[in-house]
């Protein structure tokens, strides 16, 4: 079982700034990593995909230009910065893995096999 530990959230206000992290001491370097969010009463968005050990990241319209994603993959960690948040960020965010990296950039939630617990990040206008 690949225990994944997402940190992080808390509340900002609009404009504001927050870093998540993801530990993953059981993941592959060679997996395709995602960063999931979801609001109340909607389904998931995937904020972020990239693979663990380096290389692009592929951001959704919704985060691209105040989102990036980086790793230390000597400690199995990967982080989300988020920059200028806005109310509509409010969602609880996940992190996610899966061993394949096929079509990486483009799995939906359903297509990852390991989740963390999720951290709820709360932006106020």
């Amino acid at each position: 079982e690949a225990d994944l530990v997402a940190s992080g959230g808390g509340s900002v206000q609009a404009g504001g700034s927050l870093t998540l992290s993801c530990l993953a001491p059981g993941i592959s370097l060679s997996s395709c990593m995602g960063w999931f969010r979801q609001a109340p009463g909607k389904d998931y968005e995937g904020v972020a995909r990239f693979q663990f050990g380096g290389g692009t990241t592929t951001y959704s319209d919704s985060v691209k230009g105040r989102f990036t994603t980086s790793r230390d993959n000597a400690k199995k960690v990967v982080y989300l910065k988020m920059n200028s948040l806005k109310p509509e960020d409010t969602a609880m965010y996940y992190c996610a893995a899966d061993p394949s990296v096929e079509n990486c950039f483009f799995r939906a939630a359903g297509d990852f096999d390991y989740w963390g617990q999720g951290t709820q990040v709360t932006v106020a206008a």
